[in-house]
């Protein structure tokens, strides 16, 4: 993906090809990408989640998308295989447009990182 691409332009590609990839053509939002960057960094597989496993993966997905902003670093995995992250920064107090754009930007990176625009 250009680098020169707007934010809107980037999440807009990524929207649609996770949304073609995943979800069956139906359009994935910001809560719905969180969790499979959840699942993703699980590394399980994916399989039927209980409600709990469910928030832990969305913690996960924060944490890792986060983690290069400084504001978490990965810690340990568990016994069960589940990774743990400690905070590092606390994040800062924003507006929740201002939430929005730092979780899109954050994505957008980890999918970049991980290849993902290349497949």
């Amino acid at each position: 993906m250009d680098k020169s691409n707007s934010l809107k332009e980037q999440w807009d590609f990524l929207v649609n090809k996770l949304s073609a990839d995943f979800s069956d053509g139906d359009a994935l939002n910001v809560d719905g990408i969180i969790y499979l960057v959840g699942v993703q960094e699980l590394g399980q597989g994916y399989r039927k989640f209980k409600k709990d496993e469910k928030v832990n993966l969305m913690h996960i997905a924060i944490c890792k998308l986060l983690e290069p902003y400084g504001y978490y670093e990965f810690d340990f995995f568990d016994d069960d295989g589940w990774p743990h992250y400690k905070i590092v920064n606390e994040l800062p107090n924003l507006k929740p447009g201002e939430q929005t754009v730092l979780m899109k930007e954050a994505i957008i990176n980890y999918f970049t990182e991980i290849d993902y625009f290349n497949n």
